[in-house]
């Protein structure tokens, strides 16, 4: 149980993929907040488990399942808000538009941190991205996603910007 003074804790995780944010989630996060309980937004994590369940790779069920899992991942964050629960939003949030649609969804109580990724060096964010068994991502996506990437400033609403 939370103690009542602190505000409940929203981070939003930033990059593009291969730049570390599951990683962070995985093997940071608990660490760099022993006290939180953190629930983690992303729809990447019900694809995976959807795919498991099919016997089949992310990339095979991603087109049918994207869908359902964006349903279900808002769903996800209106429960956890309605609970007052810490959240690690993982996805890429790469631009400063679609990150204000999301923080719009996030009450005033909430402490909103943003983690920022910056790219690795191409060859680096090569080899993360051919280390995902059955999680492709075609290199002109990847390219486009680049293209995209605004790093988040305080100005957006975050209450404060960390570069991982």
């Amino acid at each position: 149980m939370k103690h009542p003074d602190i505000r409940p804790l929203f981070v939003m995780l930033i990059g593009v993929p291969g730049a570390g944010k599951s990683f962070f989630v995985k093997n940071t996060v608990k660490s760099l907040f022993p006290d939180r309980d953190f629930k983690v937004i992303s729809t990447d994590a019900i694809i995976d488990q959807r795919a498991a369940a099919q016997g089949k790779t992310y990339s095979d069920v991603f087109q049918n399942e994207i869908k359902s899992a964006t349903t279900e991942m808002n769903q996800t964050l209106r429960n956890t808000i309605a609970n007052n629960m810490d959240i690690v939003w993982d996805q890429t949030n790469l631009t400063a538009k679609s990150r204000a649609g999301k923080l719009s969804q996030i009450p005033q109580k909430y402490l909103k941190v943003a983690v920022f990724f910056p790219t690795p060096d191409e060859k680096e964010l090569q080899r993360r991205l051919a280390s995902r068994p059955g999680k492709i991502i075609p290199q002109n996506i990847v390219m486009g996603m680049l293209s995209q990437l605004q790093p988040p400033t305080t100005a957006e609403g975050f209450d404060k910007v960390i570069t991982a």
